[in-house]
């Protein structure tokens, strides 16, 4: 099984091994005896200079630089300071960065500033001896705490390094501040700590200041009995013996990369004797190892006596003088005349000789230091490789979160771009419908009122009519002559009922009312507006390909994939296309909600490339990286139970068959071929009765209850004892001398670029080419009865008789 992905493969230049050789053939063998200097591998490998190695860049055209600075440079990439493979960028300032990120490490968590005299305490942690003095509390004599008395090798009764798992970078973490201000010194530790750590005052007075011309490393006061201190950042308490704060081992490798770290910082170097503010130095004598400015070297170092004989020099060259001096050798903690000569493997503590031969390290295994210096710069190495490579992922991650807020940003634009021009877009069809309803209230406006002023022009008239008619029928009734009045009075009396009658019922009715029988609807667009909200309708992103789950066996290729983590985005399925193996066009093999497909029948030694995409009801996503995959190149397959007649009799994983009939029945394999090269054979394992089995190749469709060849579909060899002869469509030609028996073995060869097939008797060809002119797929197939039992061998490579010929032109394949 394997796959490998074209689009994904990525050269990283370098390998873990060539750093970690570097490192650990970086220190010269005259310094690996005994350490007289104190230094360790963190500092010697911080601060050296010298020393070639292999780095990470020097298959990018950087240049080589020292492998550890090389593993401090990624670190500090992987906080975004620096670029590793920066051509131009000058080493002095990747390490400068790297320096500033290492600056938390240097300082004290209980002051808050650069360790001054350092201690070890035995759970490993650092703490600076005056602020060690600060937090010490005295216990009851009867008090008996669960912790053991503090010893100079005792930091292997200790096996706390599993518990150092707090950071310095978080004060949180940690068992005292490192914000607060300092009141009178930096030594002063912060009386108050926000994580609920106490922070006790110092129980023995402050020791007066004096000027560190001369170190004076045994005035320390004495420690009261029964003395008790708490690591300020595992929070882990024991009671100090009679030797106190001298019972744990000074950290001069810490001390050391403090110092440097102070004097690669400094601006200018100051005063060491100044009580206020110091001033700039101007000389530095070699001999006390201290830093003047005039009124000080005036006042204390005057050029007279004793000190007329020491020599003065320029600051800076008194810089470089100190960095190359020696350091002071390191003793032993309960020994102080003895050096540090050996290594106690299961205390994890240099010892001297005296604490072999008298000390409880006797009976234990010890090591060379300097071997175990060695080693264990190896192992620092080591460790350093995995987090530099954690610090590139690391950086590279947050170059993709920078680069994520800039499409953030320009997404924010264009989206509220979207969102007004939308909402613009609603605002502009309200308008118009409020258009379209204003038209249709102007219209029966309109027509209300000319109703109304039609019947009021036509009532106007009637009365009019009336009024004239009542008037006259008035003047009428006031003539005297009966005779007159009565030739006209039914008429009269005629035409006033017809006038009233013309006022009957409905003339006096209002035709239209003044109210307008419209009501606008508008809780509908009012819910809906309420409902308008943002749904997550975008099209899916490109899938991410499971390239540990994705792999090829034999001609079928499974793929697995899943959608980005971050990805909130509705997928109603996927869409898998697959090339033709030959560099042709990509086809839909799969469509469906499934995340992993196996698709069968590819053709053999072929190279395939897959990709999928996402589809929801807003469109279907972009692509996935194109995955590459090779199937084998030699055909494996077995006998096919699902197609075989029924008849026939499977053994061995399906790879021997026999017959439960006397009649012929077809059994076919379970791989079908049409491109390519391919052999197999079968070997004789039953032979009863002198049977004739029939080997060859026939398509998907052909005649299983009959004879291999009698139908078109199948193209075969049948053979006997004595002879041979092919056959197809019940076609029989090219007989052929030599027969099969038990243990023969039948080859057949299938070639594709030729488009022919040849057969085979005990590695001889039988006969000429059987057949040409193939083109199509074709399955491995052969018929028997129940005097024969075969086996068959696949995976077979070409016979070397056979060269294997150009395709000929004329060919097609499907």
């Amino acid at each position: 099984m394997f796959c490998n992905v074209s689009s994904a493969s990525v050269a990283l230049g370098t390998t873990r091994s060539s750093l970690t050789a570097a490192l650990s053939n970086r220190c010269p063998e005259s310094t690996c005896g005994p350490i007289a200097s104190g230094m360790s591998a963190r500092s010697s490998l911080i601060g050296g200079e010298e020393g070639v190695g292999t780095s990470r860049a020097a298959s990018s055209g950087t240049g080589a630089f020292p492998p550890l600075k090389v593993a401090l440079a990624v670190i500090a990439a992987g906080l975004g300071r620096i670029s590793l493979y920066a051509p131009t960028e000058p080493q002095t300032s990747r390490r400068a960065f790297a320096m500033d990120e290492m600056e938390e490490e240097l300082k004290c968590p209980v002051c808050g500033s650069f360790y001054r005299e350092p201690i070890i305490l035995p759970c490993s942690h650092n703490i600076c001896l005056a602020c060690a003095r600060n937090i010490l509390v005295q216990t009851p004599d009867a008090e008996s705490p669960q912790s053991s008395r503090a010893s100079g090798s005792g930091v292997s009764d200790y096996d706390y390094l599993d518990l150092d798992k707090m950071s310095l970078y978080s004060e949180a973490d940690s068992g005292y501040g490192s914000y607060g201000g300092f009141v009178s010194a930096p030594t002063t530790p912060c009386q108050k700590s926000p994580n609920g750590v106490r922070v006790f005052p110092p129980t023995v007075p402050q020791p007066a200041p004096q000027h560190h011309l001369l170190p004076q490393p045994g005035s320390l006061p004495p420690i009261p009995r029964n003395s008790c201190i708490t690591c300020p950042q595992c929070h882990r308490s024991l009671i100090l013996d009679d030797r106190g704060l001298r019972g744990f081992p000074k950290n001069r490798v810490l001390e050391g990369v403090v110092d440097r770290y102070q004097q690669s910082k400094a601006a200018a170097l100051k005063c060491q004797l100044c009580e206020k503010s110091p001033k700039e130095a101007t000389v530095m004598c070699e001999q006390c190892d201290v830093f003047y400015c005039d009124p000080c070297r005036l006042r204390c170092h005057p050029p007279r006596g004793p000190l007329a004989k020491h020599r003065l020099v320029p600051p800076a060259q008194g810089r470089i003088s100190r960095r190359a001096s020696p350091r002071k050798i390191s003793t032993c903690t309960e020994h102080e005349l003895e050096n540090l000569s050996m290594y106690c493997v299961q205390c994890k503590t240099p010892v001297c000789y005296q604490c072999l031969e008298e000390g409880k390290h006797g009976t234990h295994e010890v090591k060379a230091l300097g071997a175990m210096w060695k080693l264990h710069k190896g192992q620092l190495s080591q460790a350093l490789n995995g987090l530099s490579d954690r610090a590139t992922e690391a950086k590279e991650f947050l170059v993709h979160l920078r680069n994520m807020v800039q499409h953030i940003q320009e997404n924010g634009v264009e989206f509220e771009a979207c969102l007004v021009a939308q909402c613009d877009a609603l605002i502009d069809a309200l308008n118009r419908r409020k258009a379209q309803l204003l038209s249709r209230v102007n219209k029966e406006h309109e027509h209300k009122l000319k109703v109304v002023r039609d019947q009021i022009s036509h009532c106007t008239v009637k009365l009019r009519q009336t009024t004239g008619l009542m008037e006259y029928c008035l003047e009428v009734i006031k003539e005297n002559d009966p005779s007159g009045f009565l030739q006209i009075s039914d008429a009269l009396i005629r035409r006033v009922h017809m006038t009233e009658g013309q006022w009957g019922k409905g003339t006096l009715t209002p035709r239209m009312t003044s109210d307008f029988d419209l009501t606008l609807d508008s809780g509908p667009l009012l819910q809906t507006i309420h409902q308008l909200d943002f749904v997550q309708m975008k099209v899916p992103a490109a899938p991410m390909l499971q390239l540990e789950e994705c792999c090829t066996q034999n001609n079928s290729a499974t793929l697995s994939w899943k959608q980005p983590p971050l990805s909130t985005i509705t997928v109603d399925g996927y869409i898998l296309e697959l090339d033709d193996g030959n560099g042709g066009p990509f086809r839909e093999v799969y469509v469906g909600t499934e995340t992993i497909c196996t698709v069968d029948g590819l053709h053999f030694n072929s190279t395939y490339k897959s990709r999928v995409k996402a589809f929801n009801g807003s469109g279907v996503g972009q692509y996935s990286k194109t995955l590459v995959m090779q199937t084998s190149e030699i055909a494996w397959f077995t006998f096919d139970p699902a197609s075989a007649h029924p008849d026939i009799v499977f053994s061995n994983d399906n790879l021997t068959v026999s017959c439960s009939s006397y009649d012929d029945r077809v059994v076919m394999g379970n791989s079908a071929f049409s491109r390519g090269v391919h052999y197999w054979e079968m070997t004789v394992d039953r032979y009863d009765n002198h049977p004739d089995p029939a080997f060859g190749v026939a398509r998907g469709d052909v005649l299983k209850d009959v004879m291999l060849g009698k139908d078109d579909k199948a193209w075969a060899m049948y053979v006997d004892n004595n002879r041979s002869w092919f056959m197809h469509n019940n076609s029989h030609t090219n007989r052929t001398d030599g027969g099969i028996a038990k243990g023969t073995t039948i080859g057949v060869l299938l070639d594709f670029t030729r488009r022919i097939l040849i057969f085979l008797i005990n590695d001889e060809q039988q006969g000429p080419v059987a057949f040409e002119g193939l083109e199509g797929v074709y399955y491995p197939a052969i018929s028997l009865n129940r005097n024969v039992q075969v086996t068959l061998h696949t995976g077979l490579p070409i016979p070397d008789f056979y060269t294997p010929g150009e395709a000929d032109p004329t060919s097609s394949v499907c």
